[in-house]
């Protein structure tokens, strides 16, 4: 039987907005998307749990340097609570270990939500990739082992009710990394005296990006590919909230090779620098009137193969 030869992979430097659908892991949808666009080199940044949707930023060549940026950054999420059940995972896939009455108000809800708003401790939970002595918590959860956690800080910057009909609730979070919503989801029936497991969710939004940008990946795989190159960002597209600092050919140069630049203008931090032809350079740190490289793009003579 004769098997059509797979194109070859080739560099491609950018971000990809992707809609995960529910029920595909995060990494199965990277390395889809990963064939689609033919790409040597790519990751994600954050995983979305398999039975989520929504939006997954995944950065090829390049732009897999800068990743750290969308990892640390500010989430938005829809959740979908169901009261009244507990599960063995916290959302829907686990089996229900416990069961309370729902016998609040919407406005019961509303008045509770407020107490999650701004800095929490959360206790991770034990189906999580967490890692404890080298191993995944849900490695242990699988063999009905308990492992030491730790409640770790975290920040719900907004906590909204979407809809709600009892004893369903849709939420709007916006929080910080780390945070786990279904765990969110039982602290906040616990409070209100019940239990809850999350029914479903939804990233809308990962740093600068919103998921009304994104492509799904059916239609990412079924398209042309002489056109799927369109979908993909610049690889600086993560790194917005830098400030920038431009570059002359020296300065530029100086960087690439390990070399200091004096910056006694700038305040200390981060600066997504480009040089003298407006092309992107990398990521520098400026402290103490000089500037260092941080994360630098490879330049054309470190690699002369195409680029995407």
């Amino acid at each position: 039987m004769n098997r059509t030869p797979r194109p070859p992979r080739r560099r491609v430097d950018g971000i990809l907005l992707l809609d995960k659908p529910p029920g595909v892991t995060s990494n199965a949808a990277l390395q889809r998307a990963r064939r689609a666009c033919r790409a040597e080199k790519a990751g994600h940044t954050g995983t979305l749990d398999p039975l989520a949707s929504g939006l997954l930023p995944l950065c090829f060549g390049e732009a897999t340097k800068f990743a750290q940026s969308l990892l640390d950054s500010r989430k938005e999420y829809v959740a979908t609570l169901a009261f009244g059940t507990s599960t063995t995972t916290g959302d829907a896939e686990g089996e229900v270990v416990d069961t309370a009455p729902v016998d609040f108000s919407p406005a019961d809800l509303a008045a509770t939500l407020r107490r999650f708003e701004g800095e929490i401790l959360q206790l991770p939970p034990l189906h999580s990739a967490l890692k404890f002595e080298g191993r995944a918590y849900y490695e242990y959860a699988r063999a009905g082992q308990e492992v030491p956690r730790t409640p770790r800080p975290v920040t719900i910057e907004a906590l909204e009710i979407v809809e709600c009909a009892l004893p369903h609730a849709v939420l709007r979070v916006a929080c910080t990394k780390g945070t786990y919503v279904r765990v969110l989801a039982e602290d906040i029936a616990r409070a209100l005296g019940s239990r809850a497991h999350l029914a479903g969710l939804r990233r809308t939004r990962s740093g600068p990006f919103r998921v009304a940008d994104a492509i799904g990946l059916d239609a990412l795989e079924a398209a042309d590919p002489a056109g799927i190159d369109a979908f993909l960002l610049p690889v600086d597209a993560a790194l917005a909230g830098l400030p920038r600092r431009d570059l002359d050919a020296p300065e530029a140069a100086a960087l690439h090779h390990g070399r200091t630049v004096a910056c006694r203008a700038e305040a200390d931090g981060s600066y997504r620098c480009y040089g003298p032809d407006g092309a992107f350079c990398g990521v520098a740190v400026a402290a103490g009137g000089v500037l260092r490289a941080g994360r630098m793009m490879r330049t054309a003579t470190e690699d002369s193969g195409p680029r995407v």
